[in-house]
């Protein structure tokens, strides 16, 4: 009897150990946000070319060109500085879009309770980073975008409203606890219209924040 459990106590082991090596790694391992120093790498503004006078009639140098481009950036965030998220309109979300493509950014897991805007127990770990990193003086004088996103589940109008008030709810965190400026937060939502991996909408990845670095001193 004895020996018949021992090979039974065995059989179950080995099962188990064959069903850890065959389950995708997505569901054995949560994902791990990044840490304060690792969003505050991701953010630094990058080095600026320096300015150079051209002599010629050609056209302007790139430096000054992006010098151009940084001023017409900051003059547009000055516009949306000390708004709410549900007061952008669809053009100013486009441009904003449009603008971060080319800004320092990082992406975040934030965990909400369900269908809320309320920020979950589980997240404020990761939120603490996101304030340490924000408040770090290698970032000091800069302005961020806080997007909000959800995944594909849901109406087009819930999800928009629901990312607005997440990012908000998350910009009111940052201010409560971190002190930072509230006008060097800017917040935008975007709803399930930029979908991380469209592949899969309902996928984790796509509820997130996005932060974007848009205005660097």
């Amino acid at each position: 009897m004895s020996g018949y459990l021992g090979k039974l106590k065995l059989s179950i082991a080995c099962s188990v150990v064959a069903a850890a090596l065959v389950m995708p790694v997505g569901i054995a391992t949560a994902q791990v946000n990044p840490s304060s120093q690792q969003i505050i790498d991701a953010l630094k503004p990058k080095p600026k070319p320096k300015l150079t006078r051209s002599l010629s009639s050609s056209p302007a140098a790139p430096a000054e060109q992006e010098a151009k481009a940084d001023a017409a950036t900051e003059k547009f965030v000055d516009t949306l500085r000390n708004r709410p998220a549900r007061s952008l309109s669809t053009g100013e979300r486009q441009q904003i879009a449009s603008v971060s493509a080319s800004k320092p950014r990082i992406d975040l897991e934030i965990k909400f309770d369900f269908n809320s805007a309320s920020v979950s127990r589980g997240a404020i770990a990761d939120m603490d980073n996101l304030g340490k990193a924000l408040s770090d003086p290698s970032l000091a004088g800069s302005t961020f975008v806080l997007a909000g996103h959800t995944d594909g589940v849901g109406g087009d109008e819930f999800n928009q409203e629901l990312s607005n008030r997440r990012a908000d709810a998350v910009k009111a965190f940052l201010v409560q606890k971190f002190k930072l400026p509230s006008d060097h937060l800017v917040t935008a939502g975007f709803g399930k219209s930029r979908l991380k991996n469209a592949d899969n909408p309902k996928a984790a990845e796509n509820r997130r924040v996005e932060i974007v670095n848009m205005v660097e001193k």
